[in-house]
């Protein structure tokens, strides 16, 4: 029989709705029933793409003799850190109190009937291996600790909440002057990190890291920007790529980059889309542009809904089975290639070498070269890169007949938020419209299904943080949104404003979402923004979190997206708040730099105001200018058209004031000090690529 979760819209929730496990959802119900039979609770989170979720549930939750245990000594409740990112973000940091070390997925917690955690760990075998102990034989353990030790239980519980409360940076002693210092510090520290044979930083696990990776792409110094473009050269030849489909993993389990845990996310594929789509501008490499189509094409593809907006994962595979749908035997190369395509693909992919998935396993990664394996053939390159094309487009094909991973098909507003802004950057540095149209039918998506506008001026607005495709109709799920989906979400508004030419409608968004953003998540005494708005659920703690993880930090991007609004509106309280953001997670930039690159580059922003140029002229030459300007080597420059036409309803934003001209004319501002304007493409692309040292050259101008 079907457990409660039955009745839930989440893809991983419905994975545990046949278990013989008495699974309930996060909620009063389950906390009343630990409340009323005395019970500790098990708490275990993960996600529908996560291999050892996966692993956890076919060996323990759905074994008959295990789940008994469960049902008899606690009240079990099952939640998709996905859907709940509050939740996650809360036991995560509780476990790393509780074990001193990282946690991951799934994580199990132990908890009291008021919901504070006594014991944690993350995946459990059901039988004794791997220096960890038997799911089952752990059940019963803690269970008679829970009996046996209830004072000192509740002694341990005081001690973990008040250190939860001590991870909230404390308020400001005082206004203090920034300085470049934290960037710098935090760029040797990457320096010193950074693996100069295979890219990246550290040692295994090895994750993309995009905060960092666009930390240093952004640097003006160009040791800093071949320190990420080296790193992306690397990812982009490793097994960390799908050199098939396109898109990359989630992060590999080597130094070398050579084999993934294959589970493919949204969150990592949108800002990494931006990257290669900059690193394209910056080097002229067609290999990056190459990568950043790839990255696209697999989005609107495999991950794009019928209504616009963007699915959340593709799996890593079953148990036992996780990469078996991405890897590949060598005689079946053979069988689908011409003979000089397997040639080819033989020396790139290093098929000639021990197999690295297992003894006769391939995961295809860059070996050699193409440039070198064309010397070795004595082909010509162009025939080459013909070939590898070719042989690409068989395999693919091939590949898409065997039984595939499943996809988590939830539309989440953040990491939507994400791939959306990744879209758009990308199409309008390398000039790709279907790019900047499918980015903006996204965005128009979640305002139309997921938000819920102002009723007046004053009021907030409302965000759902995800909804799910059921029966052929979209339903939105009742969970409300976090930091991460509002800051997001306005960062892809501006960009939007960018892409494609000016909307209105994206900039009536973004200032809707910029006052929601204000009125409901920041402490507007002390500065900064909480992860869960005023009035939601109350939990055992209320995160205030600067540092990245696997997404970038809500209250870095809040900042920045905040202060770059505050530029284009004219409005100051976005610069007042953002400011004040900075200065709450200031002593912490100091004392540890590198964790916090999504804030430190909002940092240098404040230090150094955002490179932008305003077009004013008729709308097809402008739009001629921003594609050229994009093109220049400075790809994080923004480039906004002055409309033609502005609705009655909606007032102009204050940058954009400027006199429409018969010709196109470029504005070019530091924040919202101007040079003259520009009347040649030619000397406007000049003044972009010798930036900033082209703002001292000439006289600056309101």
């Amino acid at each position: 029989m079907p457990n409660q979760l039955s009745e839930q819209l989440s893809p991983y929730l419905q994975q545990h709705a046949k278990h013989p496990v008495d699974w309930l959802p996060w909620g009063e119900q389950a906390f009343a029933l630990a409340r009323e039979q005395d019970k500790p609770i098990l708490l275990s989170i993960g996600y529908s793409s996560c291999h050892w979720c996966h692993v956890m549930a076919y060996e323990s939750f759905e074994d008959v003799e295990v789940a008994a245990v469960m049902n008899s000594l606690y009240v079990n409740i099952k939640v998709d850190r996905e859907e709940r990112p509050d939740i996650d973000l809360i036991y995560q940091s509780a476990h790393q109190i509780l074990q001193q070390n990282a946690g991951g997925w799934p994580l199990t917690c132990f908890l009291t009937p008021a919901g504070v955690p006594f014991y944690s760990g993350t995946y459990f075998p059901k039988t004794p291996r791997l220096g960890l102990p038997g799911f089952k034989e752990l059940l019963e353990s803690v269970a008679t600790y829970w009996a046996k030790q209830r004072e000192e239980i509740e002694k341990q519980n005081l001690s973990l909440v008040e250190s939860l409360q001590k991870m909230t940076p404390p308020p400001p002693e005082a206004q203090v002057a920034f300085e470049v210092a934290p960037v710098a510090r935090a760029i040797a520290l990457l320096d010193k990190e950074c693996d100069r044979e295979c890219g990246g930083f550290g040692n295994a696990p090895k994750f993309p890291r995009v905060a960092d990776l666009s930390l240093l792409l952004h640097s003006h110094l160009p040791e800093q920007r071949k320190m990420a473009l080296f790193s992306l050269s690397k990812m982009a030849d490793s097994g960390l790529h799908d050199h098939l489909g396109g898109g990359f993993f989630r992060y590999c389990v080597d130094k070398q980059w050579c084999i993934p845990h294959f589970e493919k996310m949204l969150y990592d594929n949108g800002p990494l889309l931006s990257l290669y789509a900059e690193a394209s501008v910056l080097t002229g490499d067609a290999g990056h542009r190459e990568v950043a189509t790839a990255i696209a094409v697999w989005a609107l593809d495999e991950m794009r809904a019928p209504d616009g907006a963007f699915y959340t994962s593709i799996d890593a595979g079953g148990p036992g089975e996780e990469g078996r749908y991405y890897v590949w035997r060598r005689n079946e190369i053979e069988k689908i290639l011409g003979a000089r395509e397997y040639a080819v693909v033989s020396r790139h992919w290093g098929l000639n070498l021990p197999g690295n998935f297992a003894s006769h396993l391939w995961h295809l990664q860059v070996i050699r070269p193409l440039s070198e394996v064309a010397r070795s053939l004595s082909y010509a390159l162009e025939d080459v890169t013909r070939l590898i094309g070719t042989a690409k487009l068989k395999l693919n094909d091939a590949r898409k007949r065997r039984t595939r991973p499943a996809r988590d098909d939830k539309i989440l507003v953040s990491w939507n938020a994400l791939m959306i802004k990744g879209l758009l950057h990308a199409g309008r540095l390398i000039n790709q419209p279907e790019w900047i149209d499918a980015g903006r039918k996204a965005l128009d998506f979640i305002r139309t299904k997921l938000w819920t506008p102002p009723l007046d001026t004053g009021s907030p607005g409302q965000l759902k943080a995800s909804g799910l495709h059921a029966n052929g109709e979209f339903k939105e799920q009742n969970t409300a949104a976090t930091l991460d989906d509002y800051a997001f979400l306005l960062a892809a508004c501006l960009e939007s404003l960018q892409a494609g030419g000016f909307r209105p409608r994206d900039y009536r968004f973004a200032l809707d979402l910029a006052e929601t953003l204000l009125l409901r998540f920041e402490d507007t005494q002390n500065g900064g923004f909480y992860f869960t708005e005023h009035e939601h659920e109350q939990l055992i703690h209320r995160p205030m979190v600067g540092h990245d993880a696997a997404l970038p930090s809500g209250n870095g991007i809040a900042a920045l997206s905040l202060q770059r609004l505050s530029v284009l509106s004219g409005l100051p309280h976005y610069a007042g708040a953002a400011e004040r953001t900075l200065l709450r997670f200031y002593p912490a930039l100091l004392v540890n730099p590198g964790f916090f690159s999504s804030m430190l580059a909002m940092l240098e922003e404040w230090l150094h105001p955002a490179r932008t140029v305003v077009l004013t002229g008729p709308d097809d030459e402008a739009r001629q200018w921003q594609a050229a300007l994009s093109a220049t080597a400075v790809p994080d420059t923004q480039i906004y058209i002055t409309p033609t036409y502005m609705p009655d309803d909606i007032t102009c934003p204050a940058l954009l004031h400027k006199k429409s001209t018969a010709k196109v004319n470029a504005w070019i501002c530091e924040g919202r000090q101007c040079l003259p304007p520009v009347r040649s493409l030619e000397s406007a692309i000049d003044l972009i690529s010798r930036w900033p040292a082209a703002l001292s050259d000439g006289e600056k101008t309101a």
